[in-house]
């Protein structure tokens, strides 16, 4: 056993990070957890729309949120901050996780457009196919602005780091949180307008089906981008970043203006195409 295996640093992360199994580098557990928390959100979603116990099937996706996103915070301080600073800098590792990003991503498209592509088939039918409420507000015109606003934010921070100034970094980051976290309030305030006073609910036809999960499964993107810019903040508060040192701010930025970009195509393509014809 070497010395490395031998050291207990459970002080410096979380205890559930122990290698899994042994003698297989960086394997772990969380990548599990994930997944089997991601899987969920599916089976609940499937539990729902066959009807069998909606509290069970709410129940289920809540859990398995909630079990998704504590795999992901896991696996990132796994990868990204635990021994940060004693890890020597490689390039090549470095290429790596952009690349993996990049590949999540690719695997995100399919998801969201398995989604447009039920809306297109619906869309190309009879329209509408039920009473639909009115879809463009001022709440989106405004939540919108807010999203698109934090990918300049996000930009804008991300270049003040790469020039070493931390200060407008540090300014940056937190009002692209800030405003992240507006949007997914605004969602949900948007939800509860539909629902309570317009009665338009997740059950209501296939539209409302098509819109609770195209703009359900991007709240969730939103809500684990927040998780993700959160963590990058916390780490940049403790001195995590610098100049030559910031793979991770990078990654995060590319899943921000990931979903700032669906949620445009969305708005074009959801809210106002529906709205079209109507």
């Amino acid at each position: 056993m070497t010395s490395e295996e031998g050291h207990d640093d459970h002080g410096h992360h979380l205890p559930a990070v122990e290698d899994w199994p042994r003698g297989f580098g960086e394997a772990s557990w969380w990548p599990f957890v994930t997944a089997v928390g991601g899987a969920g959100i599916y089976v609940g979603a499937a539990l729902y729309i066959m009807g069998i116990g909606q509290t069970t099937a709410l129940g289920v996706a809540g859990g398995s949120i909630a079990l998704f996103v504590l795999g992901i915070v896991g696996w990132l301080y796994h990868a990204f901050v635990k021994g940060f600073w004693d890890r020597e800098r490689s390039e090549h590792d470095e290429n790596k996780l952009r690349w993996g990003m990049l590949a999540f991503l690719g695997s995100e498209l399919g998801t969201f457009g398995a989604l447009f592509g039920y809306y297109f088939f619906i869309r190309a039918g009879t329209w509408p196919p039920q009473e639909l409420p009115h879809l463009v507000g001022s709440l989106v015109l405004v939540n919108t602005g807010l999203l698109v606003l934090s990918s300049f934010t996000l930009h804008w921070a991300e270049g003040a780091l790469q020039k070493g100034n931390r200060q407008n970094f540090m300014r940056g980051l937190a009002v692209t949180l800030l405003l992240g976290i507006v949007f997914i309030g605004g969602q949900v305030y948007e939800y509860y307008e539909f629902i309570v006073h317009s009665e338009f609910t997740f059950s209501s036809g296939i539209f409302g089906s098509a819109f609770y999960g195209l703009t359900g499964l991007h709240g969730l993107h939103v809500s684990l981008g927040a998780v993700l810019l959160g963590i990058v903040f916390v780490r940049a508060l403790r001195g995590q970043y610098s100049a030559d040192r910031h793979v991770s701010v990078s990654t995060a930025s590319m899943y921000w203006h990931f979903v700032d970009v669906v949620w445009i195509f969305l708005v074009i393509v959801l809210y106002v195409g529906a709205e079209v014809g109507a």
